[in-house]
């Protein structure tokens, strides 16, 4: 008898043990979840130029061409810094015709803003999936043509 009572409070007292590893267990899962979480919400968000840059990269990437006009480039005041730079354009993708504007502030240097004008052939580079996201000009590719 004396055995058997022995094991009986080795039982108890692994029970115990599973208990308090299971909240352990429990309370390293929650810290988790609150590190991933401010790690989150931390996190810098991108700036508008960020993200019409990675879109440009995106799509000199899984873009295709096709023949296009410049419409008109207008120069829109903005707030607190120099004036927008939009380069007026249009398309036909299937049939469908597009109008598009892209923003050209930050690739001046590699267009030359007088030569572009009413009537001017260029390509355009589009997402297959959704042709109304095109672009003209990128840090890597012109479709301006002179």
């Amino acid at each position: 008898m004396l055995i058997l009572g022995v094991g009986a409070a080795s039982l108890t007292s692994n029970h115990f043990s599973m208990g308090s590893f299971h909240s352990y267990w429990l309370i390293a899962a929650g810290c988790a979840v609150v590190f991933v979480v401010y790690a989150l919400l931390r996190r810098k968000k991108k700036t508008p130029e960020e993200l019409e840059r990675e879109r440009r990269v995106w799509l000199d990437g899984v873009g295709r061409i096709t023949d296009g006009t410049v419409i008109d480039v207008q120069e829109l005041p903005s707030e607190g810094r120099s004036a927008a730079i939009h380069l007026i354009y249009k398309y036909d993708v299937a049939g469908v015709s597009y109008e598009c504007s892209q923003d050209v502030t930050y690739l001046r240097q590699w267009i030359n803003l007088h030569s572009c004008r009413l009537g001017l052939h260029t390509s355009v580079k589009y997402d297959p999936q959704n042709p109304g996201n095109s672009l003209v000009v990128s840090e890597s590719w012109m479709g301006l043509r002179h």
